[in-house]
């Protein structure tokens, strides 16, 4: 039977079966990380979980354990039926098998206070009965790569899946030379199509690495200082990284969903101020200047430099060694998180 949301954040179903689940992750980067973490919590708690997806399935040596494919053969209609039950974050597109698939597009519609990351959790622990269950998602840094290495280095994404959730472009260059100004490294990270429209900041000594696939994106921004950037999936992926992030958000509803809710980090809603709705979506962007987010970020400095973040990997090390060969690997995750805060109006 397909799960229906309710007002606590979790999804209410009548006896989710979930022995031999399938996990479909979607094409967003941001959607897919989080759905790791029903998965995580299954795995954590013995049971069986096959995730799908292309963009996990190239992550796959930063979730060491799972069994990870690329794609599902067929839709979840046609999901195989050794799989009893199928979960994912969409609505299924075409007629399935209702006993199922668990459908969990209604946790991102909640007017709740909690982030989507804790709603998963929340999931996780009241309608699958996974009683330790948390945000953790199973995330494992391959060997070889060393935490924040370049602690000057600020990763900057200017880019988002739609044009109306970036911030000015001109606005992120006139930032990054502040950043540069006070000896901070601040280094574009952008895809191979929207390079060209970048490549001018190389003139102001601001970086613009050729990083290409997903794994080298990960495995940079992990060794990055520090990450700016608008609401994008590259956000949610710093945060699982535990870069301390600074994310800038159009609105404070879509905000206090989908802000990154992993490691240390700072929300800035730009339509703060702005009286209507449809003004909020046209003006933030113009509203939001270059030193306010520069003091937002100055905030962020002091946070992280006030606490010590805990690293869940770090935590899945001290209780149990890395397997060998194709032993699965459990992994538990830290006692707290430092969450973004979704009330952050710095002005």
């Amino acid at each position: 039977m397909r799960g229906q949301a309710s007002t606590s954040g979790t999804v209410q179903t009548s006896s989710i079966p979930r022995e031999n689940t399938a996990l479909l992750t979607s094409l967003a980067i941001g959607d897919s990380l989080l759905l790791m973490i029903v998965a995580q919590n299954l795995r954590r708690h013995g049971i069986a979980v096959t995730v799908f997806g292309p963009h996990i399935h190239r992550l796959r040596a930063w979730f060491p354990g799972f069994d990870i494919r690329e794609e599902l053969p067929g839709d979840a209609a046609e999901c195989p039926a050794e799989f009893r039950t199928v979960i994912q974050l969409h609505e299924p597109g075409t007629d399935a098998p209702q006993r199922r698939i668990v459908a969990l597009e209604n946790l991102r519609r909640l007017k709740v206070p909690a982030s989507l990351a804790q709603r998963l959790a929340n999931f996780s622990r009241d309608s699958l009965g996974l009683p330790q269950a948390d945000k953790y998602n199973g995330l494992v840094p391959p060997p070889g790569l060393v935490y924040r290495k370049h602690a000057s280095r600020v990763a900057i994404h200017p880019m988002a899946s739609t044009p109306d959730k970036r911030w000015l472009a001109s606005r992120f260059v006139a930032l990054a030379v502040r950043l540069k100004r006070r000896g901070l490294d601040p280094q574009f990270i952008v895809g191979p199509s929207e390079r060209p429209q970048w490549e001018h900041v190389q003139e102001l000594g601001i970086g613009l690495p050729r990083l290409g696939a997903l794994e080298n994106v990960t495995a940079w921004l992990f060794e990055s200082g520090w990450f700016i950037g608008n609401d994008s999936g590259i956000g949610h992926l710093a945060s699982n990284l535990h870069v301390p992030a600074l994310s800038l958000f159009m609105r404070r509803g879509s905000a206090r969903t989908w802000r990154p809710d992993w490691g240390p980090g700072r929300i800035l809603i730009g339509s703060d101020g702005i009286p209507m709705g449809k003004l909020k979506e046209k003006l933030w962007k113009y509203a939001l200047t270059s030193g306010r987010v520069e003091r937002a970020f100055n905030q962020l400095q002091s946070q992280v430099s006030a606490k010590q973040t805990d690293l869940p990997w770090d935590k899945a090390q001290e209780n149990t060694a890395r397997p060998s060969g194709n032993a699965t690997r459990a992994i538990m995750p830290p006692a707290r998180f430092l969450p973004a805060p979704a009330d952050d109006t710095e002005s």
